[in-house]
């Protein structure tokens, strides 16, 4: 079947400025469709993060939540936004399930802090029981998302973490198009080909909105087994490197299959403030934070 951009004269009916194909459209009703995007969210930050991945299960919210609390242990003001809307995990992980967020003058909305540095707003803070599903459409998730980004009062930040749910759809674009000072993207993947393939989609995805691919993370890349201290790649390794290379962005690092680290977030107590240096996964993570902020800063 050949496809055209084309409009559909019976199903059009005119309606060109909700419509995603408009940009091409030929149709004369489609000359005065707006076509400018949203107006930046105003906010005081100077280098936003987006980590995201192509597919679910890969450690994206682990890599967010102990990039965000390695930033605010080297002194900077950090926020952390969890976009994963349906399934809100990073509070459970900074141990903060109990919070609930509150609101000055009906609209300012103080996040939840941490510790001094740093603060974190999620869907989760909002729900009346952990178990609430949020059923939305797209619409409402963007407007969370705005105010989440506006109404939030973050301070002065130096990084803002923004954790986003799997895949290319609607968080993801909105908070690229919405949040200013975008510094680019943390793409999250585990070695194998099945993981590969889709943060390649991540990849691509980045780089059509015009904004940087700060680097590639492998995620679960090799395992040492605790008594015979053998090494085996349980989900293979190098696959995330080889991606890189491959693609031309960088490397941030590889992080090792560790028990520990789930460990750490189911307790709610992130891996790297136990600053156990003479753990590789504690050295994997510690690199890769100065790897990005080197890229940040280049």
């Amino acid at each position: 079947m050949t496809q055209t951009n084309e409009p559909n004269k019976e199903t059009c009916a005119g309606n060109c400025a909700g419509c995603p194909s408009a940009a091409g459209c030929g149709d004369p009703r489609n000359a005065n469709a707006p076509r400018d995007l949203p107006p930046k969210a105003k906010m005081s930050v100077k280098h936003v993060v987006l980590v995201l991945s192509g597919k679910g299960g890969v450690g994206k919210s682990t890599v967010s939540t102990n990039l965000a609390y390695a930033l605010a242990n080297r002194g900077y003001n950090t926020g952390l936004i969890d976009l994963d809307i349906h399934g809100p995990d990073i509070p459970k992980m900074l141990g903060a399930e109990d919070a609930r967020l509150q609101s000055f003058d009906g609209k300012i909305i103080e996040p939840v802090r941490i510790t001094g540095n740093l603060a974190v707003i999620s869907m989760a803070f909002l729900l009346p029981e952990r178990n609430t599903p949020v059923i939305w459409r797209g619409p409402m998730k963007m407007a969370v998302i705005r105010q989440f980004l506006e109404d939030v009062n973050w301070g002065d930040l130096d990084y803002l973490i923004v954790d986003l749910p799997p895949g290319t759809g609607d968080e993801a674009l909105t908070v690229a198009q919405l949040a200013p000072n975008i510094a680019g993207a943390v793409i999250v993947t585990t070695p194998q080909d099945v993981a590969i393939l889709d943060s390649s989609k991540a990849v691509e995805f980045i780089k059509k909105l015009d904004l940087r691919v700060l680097g590639i993370v492998e995620n679960m890349s090799g395992f040492i087994c605790p008594h015979c201290k053998e090494e085996i790649d349980v989900f293979g390794k190098g696959g995330g490197e080889r991606e890189a290379k491959k693609l031309g962005v960088p490397f941030l690092g590889a992080i090792p299959l560790d028990p520990e680290m789930r460990k750490a977030a189911d307790e709610g107590r992130p891996f790297i403030i136990r600053r156990a240096k003479d753990n590789p996964t504690w050295k994997s993570f510690d690199a890769i934070m100065e790897a990005l902020v080197k890229e940040i800063e280049e």
